[in-house]
C-alpha cells in the first residue's frame, strides 16, 4: 500500500509531506486537512464524530501524560450539532448517565460542566469551555519568527514545556525577545498553536503572523493546526481569525 504523504507511514520513513510532493509532484496524495482534524479527534478523544448530542467515550488515555507530562482527565470537543467527552474509563458510565435525558448539545454541555468534577472524584477542579478552532488555509501574512532549540538562551520559560523547536521573534536591533509560539504536539495528526506576546510588542501584528507561520509549518508535516481560547480573550480571537483560524461554533471542554 503507497503511504500517502500526510500520513504516520510518510513521517516514520523520514520524509515530510512537502518533501515527497516537491519531489514526485502532486500525484503523490495528500491527506486532506479535514480528514487529518478527524483523524486527531478520534485519537485525542477516542471516538469521532459523536453520536448523539453528546458522546461520552471512556479511553485510557485520560489516564495517561498528555503533551506535557500531566494528566488530562476531561477533554472534549463539540459542534454545533454534536460533541464527545472523554473521561478515564471508570468515570465512563457515570457521566453518561448525567447527560442521557438531554437531546440538546448545549444543555448536556451545560450540564457536563457543572456535574464533571464530583462525578469524576474530583471536587475542587473546575470544568471550563473555549472555542475550538482549526486551520486549512493559513492567511498569507510574512513570516515573523524563527524556528529555534527550547536550549537557545533567548527562549523564554514559558515555551520551555513544549519542548523543541518553538518559534520565536526577537527585535531586529537588539536580538531581544519579543514574541513566540509553542506547539502542543498531541498526537501525530493534531498540533495546537500556543501563542505570547511581550506587553512591550503588543500592538504590532507579531502574534497573528507567527500563528499563520505556525499553521503552515503544521500543514506541512501532514498535521492539522489546532487553536484554543477562553470565550471572552478578545484579543486571541482576533489573533486567531486573522491568522487563518474562522469561528466555526465549535467549542472545547477541558478541566482546571
Amino acid at each position: 500500500m503507497a503511504a500517502t504523504t500526510g500520513s504516520p507511514i510518510g513521517r516514520a520513513a523520514g520524509y515530510s509531506p512537502q518533501w515527497i510532493e516537491d519531489r514526485l509532484g502532486s500525484a503523490v496524495p495528500v491527506t486532506p486537512p479535514v480528514d487529518r482534524l478527524h483523524q486527531h479527534l478520534r485519537t485525542w478523544l477516542g471516538q469521532w464524530p459523536g453520536t448523539r448530542p453528546v458522546t461520552v467515550v471512556g479511553s485510557v488515555a485520560r489516564e495517561r501524560p498528555g503533551w506535557d507530562g500531566r494528566v488530562f482527565p476531561v477533554i472534549g470537543v463539540r459542534t454545533p450539532e454534536s460533541g464527545v467527552v472523554s473521561v478515564p474509563p471508570p468515570a465512563a458510565d457515570a457521566v453518561r448517565s448525567a447527560v442521557a435525558t438531554h437531546t440538546d448539545v448545549e444543555r448536556a454541555s451545560a450540564a457536563l460542566i457543572a456535574r464533571l468534577p464530583s462525578l469524576l472524584g474530583m471536587p475542587d477542579r473546575r470544568v471550563y469551555s473555549g472555542v475550538f478552532r482549526w486551520c486549512e488555509r493559513p492567511t498569507a501574512l510574512p513570516d515573523a519568527g524563527d524556528w529555534v532549540e527550547i536550549t537557545d538562551p533567548s527562549v523564554p520559560p514559558w515555551l520551555k514545556p513544549f519542548g523543541s523547536p518553538v518559534l520565536i521573534a526577537r527585535d531586529p536591533d537588539t536580538g531581544a525577545y519579543l514574541a513566540g509560539v509553542g506547539i502542543k504536539r498531541h498526537d501525530p495528526y493534531g498540533h495546537e498553536i500556543a501563542v505570547g506576546t511581550e506587553p512591550a510588542a503588543r500592538g504590532r501584528g507579531l502574534a497573528r503572523s507567527l500563528v499563520a507561520q505556525a499553521a503552515r509549518r503544521i500543514l506541512d508535516e501532514g498535521a492539522i493546526p489546532t487553536y484554543q481560547h477562553d470565550p471572552t480573550n478578545i484579543a486571541s480571537a482576533r489573533v486567531a481569525e486573522a491568522a487563518g483560524f474562522p469561528d466555526r461554533g465549535w467549542q472545547s471542554l477541558g478541566m482546571a
